[in-house]
């Protein structure tokens, strides 16, 4: 919470990008660093996973000590002893990498999918209770994207990539050091080409970078788009926009593909080269140390040996030239990941929570408020408002009046920029959001049901309830009849947005979840402007019960249901213009008169 108002007005003045606390050190793989945090718990099991890479890679080397005493004892001296003696032990080698592979394999897997579950959890965690100005500007299909393929993305590299990067790395510095234990000479001519692997990695890398975040950026649209196509099916089916749509898709998904293709294709350059270069060197060694062997300088079982230590030493580079790409990748997707987390929300509580009077009349005192992505346009301005408690206020005014957007300011989704909301004696800005709302029932016009069955959407309103409280509340919210109808009752699965149930329906149902949360504060949007004649009746009964004794703020357009309202307040583009009964209005209030002809007219028509 912002101890003073001048210091909220500064913020909301400059309008920050919610995304715009980007980490820092983009520019380099230093991102990934970001993931210590999350795997740090599990450092028990890193260890082991550690210890387990480093005895495989260990017993691997050894195959080239098996391969020189193959050649130098068991092929040289004809001996079949020594043969077998060197065939047994690159058994138990073999036996021992694959045992060790395993450990290594489960371990560092078993943490990739804890981290990244973790990881997708914290990210789920801190959007959830974000306010709603950080959904303007980002859609819910990217946000997914970051959840669901982001976090699968580091899962992949966490459990996979990674412990082959380590893998590589140890094998390069092992298989570097029998070398030049083997042959000072021949390490040379291998490790002069060092310097040509590390030029494509730095030229490429930071393509591959560059490109892979375009690339998870592009699917995220591509999500999007369809996500947004399907949830509106009805509406593209009724204007015959199917055709158009799949173009659209269609063009989505060829700039996803166009965009995977290039990051591909800089992956395959990178890899390439590298594999050029490194088996390029191998190929002058092998001239170099058979030139050895013929003049009688060195042994075979030596130059095999070498040769064995050349190609590990290869195949690691190569291999770790392929996962450079793979952690770029894992980069671009850290960076999505650590862009929501770091993500600051603007409503805040208090150290200490602070909760309301008995008084709890409702106060607004010269409010003024504009939203984040429209400075220049004024939601409310210097409004004073007062709501008696137990008392019924409606508010009526056109479009763009201001009527929602109390609404939001009463439940924190916002904070003015000026002026105070009370409750009690208690400005809200001293309560914590979850404590204000936990005052508070909302049943908006379009009520949000989950793709659940009937009991958890009347009990969102109270985690807690029993069944039969569940029951006691549709009943009272004219519910129960239609309930009971359903295939499964009150078990009956609703769909996606409660799709199985009509308008009217659907309103029952939030009315029951207002009835069952018992809220002090009653907040009701437009409840009854989109239904028939018949469920108007049903909802209007309901709402009548849960507004018995309860302090509550009705939008509506419908003026008919508001007319025994204690107090009207009229609004237009977020000015007070005035406030009283029906019969007050009527006579005094020309914008009152104006709504009343036109719903009057529309009536009669």
């Amino acid at each position: 919470m912002y101890s003073r108002f001048c210091q909220y007005n500064d913020v909301n003045l400059r309008a920050p990008n919610p995304l715009s606390n980007k980490p820092k050190n983009l520019n380099n793989l230093h991102i990934l660093l970001e993931l210590v945090r999350f795997v740090r718990p599990y450092r028990s099991s890193v260890l082991a996973a550690m210890f387990a890479l480093v005895f495989t890679a260990v017993m691997t080397l050894s195959v080239g000590q098996g391969v020189r005493l193959l050649i130098d004892y068991g092929f040289s001296q004809q001996s079949q002893q020594e043969l077998e003696s060197a065939i047994l032990f690159l058994l138990g080698v073999t036996f021992a990498i694959a045992v060790g592979t395993f450990f290594r394999f489960y371990l560092i897997s078993s943490v990739g999918e804890r981290v990244s579950a973790d990881i997708r959890t914290a990210v789920f965690n801190h959007v959830i209770s974000l306010n709603p100005s950080y959904f303007e500007t980002r859609g819910s299909g990217d946000i997914m994207a970051r959840i669901t393929t982001d976090t699968t993305l580091l899962q992949s590299i966490i459990g996979s990539s990674f412990s082959m990067a380590m893998r590589s790395a140890l094998m390069s510095v092992g298989a570097t050091i029998m070398l030049f234990a083997t042959n000072a000479k021949l390490s040379f001519v291998v490790l002069a080409a060092v310097p040509f692997v590390l030029l494509p990695l730095l030229l490429y890398g930071r393509k591959v970078r560059a490109l892979s975040r375009k690339s998870q950026d592009s699917m995220a649209d591509v999500g999007s788009y369809a996500g947004e196509a399907i949830e509106h099916i009805k509406t593209v089916q009724s204007f015959n926009h199917e055709e158009h749509e799949k173009q659209a898709f269609a063009k989505q998904v060829e700039k996803a593909y166009e965009l995977g293709r290039q990051r591909v294709k800089q992956r395959a350059i990178l890899i390439a080269g590298v594999i050029m270069i490194v088996f390029s060197a191998i190929t002058g060694m092998l001239w170099v140390g058979g030139s050895d062997v013929l003049a009688g300088r060195m042994s075979e079982g030596d130059l095999g040996a070498f040769v064995f230590f050349a190609v590990m030493l290869a195949s690691s580079l190569a291999t770790l030239s392929e996962i450079y790409g793979e952690l770029q990748r894992a980069a671009g997707a850290t960076e999505r990941l650590i862009e929501i987390l770091q993500v600051e929300n603007p409503i805040k509580g208090p150290d200490t929570s602070k909760t309301p009077t008995q008084t709890n009349d409702l106060v607004f005192d010269s409010v003024s408020f504009h939203y984040p992505t429209r400075l220049e346009y004024s939601a409310i301005n210097q409004l004073s408002l007062k709501v008696e408690k137990g008392k019924v206020l409606a508010l009526v005014g056109p479009s763009g009046a201001g009527k929602t957007t109390l609404f939001e300011l009463l439940q924190r989704f916002y904070d003015p920029q000026q002026g105070h909301i009370q409750l009690g004696e208690q400005d809200i800005r001293e309560m914590s959001p979850q404590e204000l709302r936990s005052h508070m029932a909302l049943v908006p016009q379009q009520p949000a049901l989950f793709s659940n069955d009937v009991f958890y959407n009347i009990r969102y309103g109270s985690p807690d309830a029993t069944d039969e409280e569940v029951i006691e509340a549709a009943k009272k919210a004219h519910a129960h009849e239609f309930i009971e109808q359903l295939t499964d009752g009150y078990y009956s699965f609703l769909g996606d947005r409660g799709v199985r149930l009509s308008g009217g329906q659907r309103q029952r149902i939030a009315i029951a979840r207002a009835i069952l949360r018992n809220p002090e504060i009653l907040l009701l949007d437009e409840a009854t402007s989109a239904l028939d004649s018949e469920s108007e009746h049903h909802v209007q009964q309901a709402l009548d019960e849960l507004m018995r004794g309860r302090t509550t703020l009705i939008i509506a357009h419908r003026l008919a249901t508001i007319k025994h309202a204690d107090n009207i307040a009229v609004l237009d583009h977020g000015n007070l213009i005035d406030l009283g009964d029906h019969a007050t209005l009527l006579n005094r209030c020309e914008l009152y008169q104006r709504l009343v002809e036109l719903q009057f007219k529309q009536h009669n028509n």
